[in-house]
């Protein structure tokens, strides 16, 4: 971690020069680093400079860590190293790891100077409530980076003061998967007071914290609060509701449709380079992420894709390639959460808790807007089954499948893998050089 310790300082400068375009937000670039946060300008410039660490991290490589160890996506590239997480072989060495890794602490640390300094801040012109939204929406942040670091490496280090020299914050020993998880909630709980109940579908809003809650307590496996939380997002039906067919929240340059509970915008000068992954060589991409033959299938499958058979198309030379991604420029939204992940967040507990009929309906609402048939399974391990294959082409092309699997037990029957080490990925090996107090991950 020295080495990203070393780089904080001038990468919390350039934030000030970055982040003006993603937010439209004039940076105070003369601002020292030991000065940054002095009023009301700079601690809305350092809030989007953590917004924009966050889509950094999360966009691509992240995702691509969820989408590639499934098994709806293949890789047509020739980098052994993306291979990798096909494979579930993943080394220590790994750049993407590297780099998903940096960029949650990169993020961190920006969190961390917002929360050290704005409550300190005197500006007339900074009400309480405005300020109260800054600390909210940086706490919001620093849990779902936590929240990230638990679920990809189980345990890591916990910082939660900014670092703003070599010497800050070095030789901390990576915390246990259960207290980085508890550090998640803790942030969560922070956030939720201070911000207000309004929808916002690209800033955290008290309504963004309570959809990540739900996230979280279904991995958890706190099934009543799980539920609770996603209740509070369904019910907000004049924000939020499943959109049709199922391609309206991202086609035709579709944003902030109320499909979306939280996005990450893009525009002509910050461009998604998913887009180029996933395209084909005749609209400018390399295709080197695509559908694979069995997802494909599912995809067109009527009694099974249904209207979603719109995640995949084929090319000049009739290859499937993903097209959730396709705007050129390339200033497709990222799409963090979902409200079809609360209704199946939602029957996935119910289920859990002996609630079936509830559990079918919410399931049938998401089949019903994929143009499919209702199911009328009633067992619990049969619509647990439904649930988890609903998700499985639902968020084909987002983050999700890995993860799922992880979570639910079921990553080694359906995926393969022998070695249950594997279901966390390893501590960066650069990271365990140059940082002694760090220890690898069992298995690597």
């Amino acid at each position: 971690m020295k080495a990203f310790k070393h780089t904080t300082v001038l990468a919390f400068l350039l934030l000030l020069t970055s982040c003006d375009q993603f937010l439209d937000v004039q940076p105070k670039a003369s601002i020292s680093d030991q000065q940054t946060i002095v009023d009301k300008a700079s601690s809305e410039t350092a809030l989007n400079g953590a917004y924009d660490s966050f889509r950094s991290y999360y966009s691509v490589n992240l995702q691509s860590i969820g989408y590639l160890s499934g098994d709806n996506i293949q890789w047509t590239g020739s980098q052994s190293q993306v291979q990798e997480f096909i494979n579930h072989r993943v080394n220590a060495e790994n750049p993407t790891v590297s780099s998903v890794w940096t960029g949650i602490y990169s993020m961190l640390n920006r969190a961390n100077h917002v929360l050290d300094k704005v409550p300190a801040v005197q500006d007339p012109s900074l009400s309480e409530a405005q300020r109260n939204k800054i600390i909210g929406e940086a706490y919001f942040l620093r849990a779902f980076a936590y929240f990230d670091l638990a679920r990809i490496w189980g345990g890591a280090p916990i910082i939660t003061k900014p670092t703003l020299t070599p010497q800050d914050n070095r030789g901390i020993a990576r915390s246990s998967q259960e207290e980085v998880y508890a550090q998640a909630l803790a942030d969560l709980n922070a956030a939720e007071p201070l911000l207000a109940e309004t929808t916002d579908r690209f800033r955290a809003t008290r309504k963004t914290v309570w959809a990540l809650k739900s996230r979280f307590y279904l991995y958890q496996k706190d099934y009543v609060k799980a539920a609770e939380y996603a209740d509070k997002i369904i019910a907000d039906a004049g924000n939020y509701q499943l959109v049709k067919p199922y391609n309206a929240f991202f086609a035709n340059d579709a944003r902030g449709t109320t499909e979306s509970v939280f996005e990450i915008f893009y525009n002509i000068n910050e461009t998604n380079s998913h887009r180029g992954q996933w395209q084909p060589q005749e609209k400018g991409g390399t295709r080197q992420w695509a559908p694979n033959d069995a997802f494909v299938a599912l995809a067109n499958d009527p009694k099974v894709g249904g209207n979603r058979s719109a995640l995949v198309a084929k090319d000049n030379q009739g290859r499937w390639y993903g097209n959730l991604y396709y705007r050129s420029p390339a200033t497709d939204p990222t799409f963090v959460i979902r409200i079809a992940e609360l209704y199946l967040i939602r029957a996935e507990a119910r289920a859990q808790t002996g609630n079936l009929t509830g559990a079918l309906a919410d399931l049938n609402a998401v089949r019903e807007r994929a143009g499919i048939a209702k199911l009328t399974a009633t067992n619990k391990a049969a619509l647990l089954l439904a649930i988890e294959n609903e998700r499985r082409i639902e968020f084909a092309l987002e983050p999700d499948r890995w993860f799922d699997l992880v979570r639910t037990g079921r990553a080694t029957q359906v995926l393969n893998i022998t070695d249950e080490s594997k279901l966390l990925l390893p501590v960066p090996a650069e990271q365990l050089l140059i940082d002694k107090a760090l220890k690898q991950n069992p298995g690597y």
